[in-house]
């Protein structure tokens, strides 16, 4: 069934969903708060690596999706989604300031009978005390009454052209068996499969949890990181070959931190909760954001060292940076460790030189590879596969591997 679909939020969760929506036949309406991009959306000018031009000018053209600035405009919708971001502030408590304003942009243009969907990221009871407390104070309205309400977290990964929008699945939640059978629907007509759950704070558990799991296990690699070399073993060896015991152990490896809106920020909303509202700590994923925050200062570090075992000192030297997005094949930077390695380096007086063929400008992979020899070393924070890894080498006086990119033993080549 067709449905009039409003999303509120057009950036790396919001414009694929609204793609996607536009492309099975919804009408969509994308509404944001930056003039700029809703022009470019209206123009067929993605913003999002995952959202092709092509596709997002297609459904512009067809009229299926239409983008606006949030503003009085009545929007009528039958379905509204949330997709803002949700940042901890500077004392890393939840800040829930775009989901708050969303709810209330969106309340104002209910009628009744709507189906509200919070799809960003945040902790359980969010959905039930916050969007719904906020569309009460403006409607008078109650969720299962009045309109239905749920939530179904987003669980797109940027760049990933195997695990997409349509092929991941999907949980979903409502309050009520009449919201979680009408939301259920909705999605259906997206994605390949639907993962129904009891209710919302269910939902919103499972989704930072799974973002919490990553977090602890990457700490645990990054970690042995440390511990290997202390003991002069080459980390991906030892992982190489525990993996091989097939069960009980999946694969992840150690990197310069962890970055992106998911992974760095979301186990913080769980953690914060715990405390907030039990007064207890969630010790695994405090322990693993100290860890994982730490890794910049160790990959310095080891620019330290390596440079001077040459006899070159970290405040003389010049060091290329080869990527400062969160991952590689995509331009987000959100709490990307690179950006600390930057920092912290030209703090310490290095003269710093960063290639980003996504971030900067798409010739920095041709021009990384000419000028390597012209630093003291190039580190690899981030392994865009644009990167050409053998010519870098090939004229690299000494390369610090983060990422991975290189067999072990390779010449000139060390690992954290």
């Amino acid at each position: 069934m067709q449905r009039d679909c409003l999303i509120v939020g057009l950036g790396y969760v919001g414009l694929p969903i609204a793609v996607r929506a536009a492309e099975v036949g919804h009408r969509v309406t994308g509404v944001d708060v930056m003039p700029d991009k809703v022009n470019a959306i209206n123009g067929g000018c993605s913003h999002v690596e995952d959202v092709s031009n092509e596709r997002l000018a297609a459904v512009i053209r067809s009229g299926a999706l239409t983008a606006r600035i949030a503003n009085g405009t009545k929007t009528p919708f039958t379905i509204a989604l949330i997709t803002v971001p949700t940042p901890v502030d500077h004392l890393k408590k939840p800040d829930l300031t775009y989901i708050i304003k969303a709810a209330e942009y969106i309340a104002v243009n209910m009628d009744g009978g709507e189906t509200v969907v919070l799809e960003s990221t945040t902790y359980p009871g969010t959905t039930e005390d916050i969007v719904a407390k906020v569309i009460r104070d403006v409607t008078g309205m109650e969720p299962g009454k009045d309109y239905l309400l749920g939530y179904s977290p987003e669980r797109i990964n940027p760049g990933d052209t195997v695990h997409t929008f349509e092929r991941i699945p999907k949980i979903v939640s409502g309050v009520g068996p009449d919201a979680l059978k009408d939301i259920q629907g909705f999605y259906d007509t997206l994605v390949d499969i639907t993962v129904p759950v009891s209710s919302p704070r269910a939902a919103e558990l499972a989704k930072v949890f799974e973002n919490t799991f990553a977090q602890v296990n990457i700490a645990l690699v990054n970690e042995l990181a440390l511990v290997c070399s202390d003991l002069g073993l080459d980390v991906d060896e030892v992982l190489d070959a525990a993996v091989t015991k097939g069960h009980a152990i999946m694969r992840f490896r150690p990197g310069p931190g962890v970055g992106g809106h998911c992974i760095a920020v979301d186990p913080l909303y769980l953690t914060w909760m715990r405390r907030e509202h039990h007064g207890k700590a969630f010790k695994f994923a405090e322990l693993a954001d100290e860890i994982n925050r730490s890794m910049p200062e160790h990959v310095v570090s080891r620019v330290r060292t390596l440079l001077l075992q040459r006899k070159i000192r970290l405040w003389e030297s010049r060091i290329m940076i080869l990527g400062v997005a969160y991952k590689p094949g995509v331009a987000d930077t959100r709490e990307s460790p690179a950006l600390d390695v930057v920092r912290l380096l030209r703090d310490a007086g290095a003269t710093v030189q960063v290639f980003d063929p996504h971030v900067h400008t798409a010739d920095d992979a041709e021009r990384a590879a000419k000028e390597a020899g012209s630093h003291d070393i190039v580190v690899i924070t981030t392994n865009h596969p644009e990167f050409d890894y053998e010519l870098i080498r090939e004229g690299a006086l000494q390369i610090l591997d983060t990422r991975n990119c290189y067999p072990q033993d390779t010449a000139k080549v060390s690992k954290l």
